[in-house]
């Protein structure tokens, strides 16, 4: 087989391309900023100046260093982009059309693929790390318009959650933040009834999933179940076997 090279690139055979936010949390494995989290290799792309304040701000203005670094990833080669930020949602749309590649920047846009496969009166679900930020009108914006099956519930007040992903002290104890996010889960199954799946919003959590999971016995969706999807589509395999 004769290869060739792709324009300037210098190292290949990543599909799958993160976009990050400029934060210093720990991604421990299982973060969608741990490269060790996967079975393929991926390749990471710092947005600068993009905080975790600016995500859940909303903040337009970072769009220009966005689409910078995406189209980084795609001259070095990645079939697809992703986001370390389920608020990254906000940029969908511009971004896809800019960059011409498949883009998927939040675990949210998993939603209507949910509730084809649950119940039609059941309800999903979201863990989120912040439900002041997670609005009916956002959720619109991304173009989310059915929002009566959604149940959400936030981390922003819990005290490790909050003071190691929001507030990035440096540190994070991972097993204060599973029992809050079981805990935030556990609560969000008894407030409201019929939920038969759970969505995590944030990139920090698909960790806790099966600490969740283990918890309601409901099927768990995130950033990584995602990402595995894509990249299954993106890069496709030769079946091993016999008959």
């Amino acid at each position: 087989m004769l290869y060739h090279q792709k324009s300037q690139q210098v190292s290949y055979g990543e599909a799958i391309g993160i976009l990050l936010l400029d934060s210093p949390v720990p991604f421990i494995p299982g973060d969608v900023a741990n490269a060790t989290t996967y079975d393929f290799p991926v390749r990471f792309k710092k947005v600068p100046g993009f905080t975790v304040a600016k995500a859940l701000e909303k903040d337009e203005s970072i769009y220009p260093a966005i689409l910078q670094a995406a189209m980084d990833l795609k001259a070095n080669g990645v079939r697809a982009v992703t986001g370390d930020c389920g608020f990254m949602a906000l940029h969908q749309k511009r971004l896809k059309k800019d960059i011409e590649i498949p883009v998927f920047l939040s675990s949210l846009f998993q939603i209507p693929f949910i509730h084809y496969i649950i119940p039609d009166n059941a309800k999903i679900g979201i863990i989120t790390a912040s439900a002041k930020s997670l609005t009916k009108s956002f959720l619109n914006e991304i173009g989310i318009h059915e929002t009566s099956g959604l149940a959400v519930e936030g981390l922003e007040n819990c005290p490790e959650f909050k003071s190691a992903v929001l507030e990035e002290k440096g540190t994070l104890d991972t097993d204060l933040i599973e029992a809050e996010v079981v805990k935030a889960t556990i609560d969000l199954t008894k407030k409201y009834e019929n939920i038969k799946a759970i969505l995590l919003e944030c990139s920090v959590l698909p960790p806790y999933a099966i600490a969740i999971q283990n918890e309601t016995g409901l099927p768990v969706f995130d950033y990584i179940s995602m990402i595995n999807f894509v990249f299954s589509a993106v890069v496709k395999s030769n079946y091993k076997g016999f008959m």
